[in-house]
């Protein structure tokens, strides 16, 4: 080996996968490259050759771009590109942009495959680096789908905003001044109240008010409003259940932003799932939910064709139920007159995680001030039987551990609910274990949001137990992700022999653990498993990798699993046969798995340790 060999070698070296690998891959590496000086002027002449190669970037500074333009990563010395091509046999679809020039080694596909063969790490470490780039890609990626779409990507005017002083006359002028048709009202930088054109109509005009008043006395107070990283459809869904046209919109320090309305959102959507659940809230009787429910199935199958992230379905599954749900107390509370004491529906699982899925049952109760008497508690009995039959009604199938506002054990006070979850706490024995899986995801669906408050305080207060964060660490690892020696698949089999993996059981569910036990932890009230990762990214819990990849194998395996669900392909609810995916997808299935199996892991060992 010359003395040049020998200097590219000693770098090759130091890069992973060979500084993992025997000599003699680095040797046969260094042996068959290419060395190229890559310049703007030449980076289109190896990018785009018809014989895709594996580039190692010696110095250097590059940005790998994609076909609409955007930059996909920014590459720098020990960098690898090229690479997806040659697992996939795909044409390239990336285009390189020379930031400043320098040294790239190539491979050709003769001995990039080569080294696939002899070298089982060799293999396993592009296949893991293209399944991270492409499931990173999907995460980050921008697209025209009005559902995936940010709060803050569609707001074009900034908050206009007046104190609650401000005389209506003042409100008016600015409103007109500004040319909106409504009005945030602050106070100390933070949001107390809104008024719109039609208040100024209805609550000034038609009711002769001195327009000299201040602003507040016909202001809505505490109004609705929504985060500005949350979705488009979530925006629309709050909208349509609250019957509001104006939500404020708010930055994570609850600073307002900017107001968005209903015509807003509206240009934005397929109209779809948003005219099915605006019939749901206006439906006149339970036979109108029972026929517009009919249409969710067929629906699913069409939002499905129009999206590119399918696991957004469960949060539109979940936001159905929970229209469904609040309608038909609305229905049971107009045929039994109003409620005679506040109350909380309250719902669980799946449905307050809104990650729903065609298969999912309910799981709900309700949340009861305390020192109710016979009379009263007979009233709730009656809503909850209503409102879970009627759900079994429309779809919605029965828990079959009976976790339903109908069953006395989920129609309890705030001391009584508190109660139970101490017991699970302090005692956590498996089936308490089982129990905060499904009880600890909860939210808010209708009624008095001080009672859900209020309980939410209680347990965040007597969650902190060491003990129970050790049991639910060592409950997360119980159940194994399907992945053994050599990542090769762990399958089970049906009784007609077919092959297939839970990918519920297997891996979806572990990281909705896993994102529990971490969120109960640190005081994260968010049931969305997305949405509690996202969260965690403000502590020292887990690294940033951590969460991110997470976040790409629960989003991969949902949408893998209501794929399954919507096609049919015959096998138990939420499973697949890994044999029927292709190359790449089995591929991104192991590093899935991999990826989760490693979490479980470090679950334990942190919480095993005492180190939290």
């Amino acid at each position: 080996m010359s003395s040049e060999q020998q200097e590219v070698a000693q770098f090759i070296n130091k890069q992973a996968p060979f500084s993992m690998l025997q000599d003699s891959a680095c040797s046969y590496f260094v042996n068959h490259l290419d060395s190229i000086y890559l310049t703007r002027e030449n980076q289109t002449q190896w990018l785009n050759s018809e014989q895709p190669k594996l580039f190692l970037i010696r110095s250097g500074l590059y940005d790998l771009v994609d076909a609409q333009g955007d930059t996909v990563t920014r590459l720098t010395q020990g960098d690898y590109f090229g690479y997806p091509s040659l697992l996939t046999g795909d044409s390239i679809q990336n285009s390189l942009e020379v930031q400043k020039e320098g040294i790239v080694y190539m491979l050709d596909q003769t001995d990039f495959d080569y080294l696939r063969r002899e070298y089982k790490a060799f293999e396993q470490y592009f296949v893991r680096a293209h399944a991270n780039r492409l499931l990173s890609s999907h995460y980050k990626s921008n697209n025209d789908s009005w559902s995936e779409r940010k709060i803050s990507e569609i707001m074009t005017r900034k908050a206009i905003t007046l104190p609650p002083d401000a005389s209506i006359r003042h409100s008016a002028k600015k409103m007109q001044e500004h040319g909106i048709s409504s009005m945030m009202i602050t106070e100390n930088s933070h949001l107390v109240g809104v008024v719109t054109d039609r208040d100024l109509r209805n609550r000034v005009l038609a009711d002769e008010v001195d327009p000299a008043q201040a602003i507040n006395s016909i202001m809505t107070n505490k109004p609705k409003f929504i985060f500005e990283n949350n979705r488009v459809f979530s925006a629309l869904h709050l909208m349509l259940k609250h019957n509001i046209h104006h939500l404020p919109v708010l930055d994570e320090n609850h600073k307002p932003l900017g107001m968005i309305t209903s015509t807003d959102l509206l240009r934005q959507q397929k109209s779809d799932p948003v005219q099915l659940i605006g019939r749901i809230y206006k439906a006149h009787n339970v036979a109108d939910l029972k026929r517009y429910a009919k249409e969710i199935p067929e629906l699913l199958k069409g939002f499905s064709n129009n999206i590119d992230d399918i696991s957004l379905i469960g949060k539109l599954l979940s936001g159905l139920t929970d229209a469904l749900t609040s309608r038909l107390i609305f229905l049971f509370q107009q045929h039994h007159g109003a409620a005679p004491t506040s109350f909380s529906f309250i719902c669980f699982g799946s449905q307050a995680r809104e990650e729903q899925t065609l298969h999912s049952d309910q799981d709900n109760g309700l949340l009861l001030p305390d020192g109710l008497n016979d009379e009263q508690h007979a009233y709730f009995k009656q809503m909850g039987e209503f409102v879970c039959e009627n759900l079994v009604e429309c779809g919605i199938r029965r828990c079959p551990g009976n976790i339903m506002a109908s069953s006395d054990a989920c129609r309890m006070s705030v001391s009584d609910w508190g109660a139970k979850f101490l017991k699970w706490i302090t005692s956590p024995t498996p089936q308490a274990m089982l129990n905060c899986k499904i009880f600890f995801d909860l939210r808010f669906i209708e009624g008095s949001t001080t009672l859900y408050s209020q309980f939410c305080e209680e347990l965040t207060h007597i969650s902190r137990n060491d003990l129970f964060y050790a049991a639910m660490a060592s409950d997360v690892n119980a159940n194994s992700a399907p992945i053994g020696l050599f990542n090769n698949f762990k399958t089970e089999k049906t009784e007609q022999h077919h092959k297939y993996i839970d990918l519920k059981k297997r891996g979806v569910v572990i990281i909705n653990d896993l994102a529990r036990l971490y969120a109960l932890k640190v005081g994260i009230r968010r049931a969305n498993t997305q949405e509690r990762l996202d969260a965690l990214l403000k502590y020292s819990l887990l690294s940033k990798e951590d969460i991110y990849n997470l976040k790409d194998c629960w989003r991969f395996l949902t949408q893998l699993r209501l794929r399954t669900q919507i096609n049919e392909e015959g096998l138990p609810s939420n499973c697949i046969n890994p044999d029927k995916l292709n190359s790449l997808e089995r591929h991104q299935l192991k590093e899935a798995f991999y990826l989760v199996k490693q979490a479980q892991q470090g679950a334990a060992f942190k919480f095993a340790r005492g180190s939290l």
